[in-house]
């Protein structure tokens, strides 16, 4: 008896697919399976398609009509050799539009501010970082998901009133709050990280939101301090209700400094994911590990890393891959905005403008992930 192996290349297991992958027609996305077979001359069927084979090499054209789909090679011997299969699940995201989402990462400082303030500030805008973010969405309609600490020195989310909390709801539509880390340092604090320690920390920073803002706040994406943690830590927030990760998916990454480069000869910033997915996602702009249940989603721009004229050129070259600009994920880290912080970065505010600007003449629409299926 003869084995045959069969293997599906593309789409890759987990790929969520829009618009640009294929081709839209009344059924559905009509969109290219190829694959390698390890005989040449056998036929090769995909779902119900008879595939065309080249060699090792088959394509065939499939329709995606349900969010999410599964894909079947299999093959079939003239010689009486047994058949053997290959499956692929992938999503359709059915609905895919141009969008962004801004997101803000290591916040505490602002929160502080409220706090140690509380008895003067009649509002959560009286601080001024909240302040130039309402500007943002006033004029350009953007949502902003704030990624946020429990302690830094002098200060823990504990110690947050809840007397802005009625504030908080009626901003609700533009604004949420995310569990982030514990705090600020040491660098990487869930590299190592066990399935109780991630949850220990999601649930202290998310009961404190639930608290002062309220649960409307929350939301099912989120990005780890650092972007690594092992999978048994990815899958204590996936219990925790977390459905997608944010992150760089690079092997090397822009410092503290916009003029530092770091680089690393594995994955960085990348969570527990190989090379090989690292690599996809390098490319494109969200994939999903349907064995965990994570959605990954890349950022396609670190502001503060950047001079104020690259941002500009940067999202330009973004744009020209198709897999990789119909979600513009934009970030930027609050403390680059605090004048007495060492990573103070004057500009700060004109280079938020300039990325939300590039997005909106674009015809990008702002969102937030949570919102459908991955924000559209």
């Amino acid at each position: 008896m003869v084995v045959l192996l069969i293997r599906i290349l593309e789409p890759v297991d987990g790929a969520i697919l829009n618009r640009n992958d294929g081709k839209l027609t009344s059924d559905g996305l009509k969109i290219a399976v190829r694959g390698v077979t390890s005989r040449k001359y056998d036929k090769i069927f995909v779902n119900e398609e008879e595939a065309e084979v080249d060699g090792d090499r088959f394509t065939c054209h499939v329709t995606l009509r349900s969010v999410e789909n599964r894909i079947v090679a299999f093959t079939r011997s003239s010689d009486g050799g047994f058949g053997c299969a290959d499956v692929a699940t992938v999503l359709w995201d059915r609905n895919s539009m141009k969008r962004y989402r801004l997101s803000v990462d290591d916040n505490i400082l602002f929160l502080k501010d409220l706090a140690l303030n509380s008895w003067k500030y009649g509002s959560i805008f009286d601080n001024d970082f909240l302040s130039f973010w309402r500007d943002v969405h006033e004029k350009y309609g953007t949502k902003v998901h704030f990624n946020i600490f429990y302690q830094t020195e002098g200060f823990k989310l504990s110690k947050m009133p809840d007397k802005y909390k009625s504030e908080w709801l009626e901003n609700r539509d533009w604004l949420r709050l995310t569990f982030h880390a514990l705090q600020e340092k040491p660098d990487l604090p869930y590299r190592n990280a066990t399935y109780m320690e991630m949850k220990r920390d999601y649930l202290l920073v998310t009961r404190e939101i639930e608290r002062f803002a309220g649960r409307e706040l929350l939301s099912s994406f989120t990005t780890i301090h650092w972007g690594e943690a092992p999978i048994e830590a990815c899958i204590a927030l996936r219990n925790c209700g977390v459905e997608g990760l944010v992150g760089y998916f690079t092997w090397n990454y822009r410092g503290p400094s916009p003029c530092e480069t770091v680089i690393t000869d594995k994955p960085c910033v990348s969570y527990y994911l190989d090379n090989e997915r690292v690599k996809y996602l390098s490319r494109h702009d969200y994939w999903k590990d349907m064995k965990a249940g994570i959605v990954f989603i890349r950022h396609d721009i670190v502001i503060n890393t950047l001079e104020l004229g690259e941002i500009a050129s940067h999202l330009n070259r973004v744009a020209e891959d198709p897999h990789q600009s119909e979600i513009m994920e934009l970030m930027i880290h609050e403390q680059y905005f605090h004048r007495n912080r060492p990573e103070y970065q004057p500009d700060y505010e004109e280079k938020v403008i300039e990325a939300v600007k590039w997005v909106t003449d674009k015809g990008y629409r702002p969102v937030f992930y949570d919102e459908g299926f991955i924000g559209a």
